[in-house]
């Protein structure tokens, strides 16, 4: 493809993409393909000769398309959208077309500056205070397996990268039932071991992990001859919201001597809203944090948020330095690549400052706000109708609900209902040990029609049943 076909076609799919974009209301939200239906569209064996792009964008709307579930339509309340702006997808464009490798400061020189500056325009966003650093990583599962590998260093007196963990002591993680899986997987990776992942009861609405619970399991395996690392608190916890007590954990974590983890994925973005700061009170004193802006602030995926309140550990659990990755006669430069587990680092930061410009933080607050408002008045509405009841009360805006009186697989066989029709996406998650239906608003389109519209769906289907 020579330059002149490269713009032609650029300008295609960018019109393409803006008339999807404005027909998503139009489209069911989840793809209704079977298993294998896509894949039998593809051939088998690769192109021998070259082929038209003009084929190859008609097979794309012919086979492609018609698998995709649409994560920007306005009314998916399933998981937590991973938001893409237009000017996000401008940065990303530009980003992808310089095509550069930003794994150090002299790789890109603007990147990696860019990094710092737009780290701390969000440490100031979410009120944060000054001292702490950031790093863009490309999910909060990586954030979050950074600082579990930052525990195990600490804890093993920085012996584990070199000398494995045979022969170490058993260390030990805690968390609460409701963090996300990928503290699971962080403890996998880093040869910790889920029998090592101590579960800390909850309490409370805001199902919080119980410190005193918390500090009894400290005191107990180092009794028992264990060594504790670290904890992970959440502030809104995947399933149901849950948000632990900052203040509280730091607390005993500090005690003894151990590295707390806040893994405040989607609803960290939300602490751009001072009234909100209430949910993750005390976070100024954890080791690490991390959200994604590409959740609710519309910064295309992917693109997560990672705070330091001291970056020395992490750079010294991760860092390696071989002479060809060293950069000379320039002091005091960050490189990155230093401060994630990837050595390979795209150019993130462009996209943060396309949209922070573009919307300002007045504009993004007030789609939040905006969601959060909706999401009560739905919670409420269904929970004035008597087949239906709130399992856990709205927190931002995300809340469970279920058929009354129904068991697990009706509870199931709602939901399926419910995503079938096409109208909406939602998900089920367990709230003790039962069934129950998921909802959270934060696409960045939706309407209040769009959210309200949930109990239109719902209240169709229910009587249907």
């Amino acid at each position: 493809m020579d330059w002149d076909s490269f713009a032609r076609w650029g300008a295609k799919i960018s019109d393409w993409g803006a008339g999807y974009h404005r027909g998503l209301r139009d489209l069911p939200v989840r793809a209704s393909t079977r298993p294998g239906s896509v894949a039998a569209g593809l051939p088998q064996v690769p192109p021998e000769t070259p082929e038209s792009m003009e084929s190859v964008f008609a097979d794309f709307e012919r086979i492609v398309m018609p698998g995709m579930t649409h994560w920007q339509h306005p009314r998916f309340f399933a998981y937590f959208p991973a938001n893409a702006t237009p000017p996000s997808m401008l940065a990303e464009f530009l980003a992808t077309t310089v095509a550069a490798q930003c794994m150090l400061w002299q790789t890109s020189p603007a990147a990696t500056e860019m990094e710092t500056v737009m780290m701390d325009w969000l440490r100031q966003s979410v009120g944060l205070p000054e001292g702490f650093k950031g790093v863009i990583q490309d999910s909060a599962s990586s954030a979050t397996l950074a600082a579990v590998l930052v525990m195990r260093e600490r804890a093993l007196d920085w012996a584990g990268n070199q000398k494995g963990l045979t022969g170490q002591p058993r260390l030990r993680v805690y968390a609460s039932n409701e963090v996300h899986t990928s503290v699971d997987r962080a403890i996998w990776i880093a040869g910790i071991g889920a029998e090592n992942l101590v579960r800390i009861p909850t309490q409370g609405p805001l199902r919080a992990m119980d410190p005193a619970a918390l500090d009894a399991a400290i005191r107990a395996d180092r009794a028992a001859g264990y060594r504790p690392a670290g904890v992970v608190a959440c502030t809104g916890g995947t399933g149901t919201g849950a948000c632990d007590d900052i203040s509280a954990v730091v607390a005993v974590a500090r005690a003894h001597g151990l590295y707390t983890h806040v893994d405040a994925a989607w609803a960290g973005s939300a602490m751009i809203c001072t009234e909100f700061r209430n949910l993750w009170s005390g976070v100024e004193g954890a080791d690490s944090i991390v959200f994604n802006p590409h959740k609710w602030l519309g910064v295309q995926f992917d693109c997560a948020a990672h705070f330091l309140r001291d970056p020395a550990p992490l750079v010294r659990t991760l860092a390696i330095r071989p002479e060809y990755l060293r950069t000379h006669g320039a002091d005091g430069i960050i490189n990155y690549s230093e401060w994630s587990v990837p050595l390979g680092r795209r150019f993130r930061a462009l996209k943060i400052w396309f949209v922070l410009r573009h919307y300002g933080l007045e504009g993004l607050r007030q789609r939040i706000r905006n969601h959060v408002l909706w999401s009560q008045a739905l919670a409420a509405q269904i929970g004035a109708d008597p087949r239906f009841e709130i399992v856990t009360e709205p927190v931002l805006s995300l809340f469970t609900f279920r058929l009354k009186g129904a068991d697990d697989a009706a509870q199931q066989a709602f939901v399926n209902r419910i995503n079938d029709d096409g109208r909406i996406y939602l998900t089920q998650t367990r709230v003790a040990d039962g069934v129950v239906i998921r909802f959270q608003a934060g696409q960045f389109d939706a309407t209040e029609a769009d959210v309200m519209m949930t109990y239109e769906v719902i209240s169709d289907l229910a009587g249907a049943a």
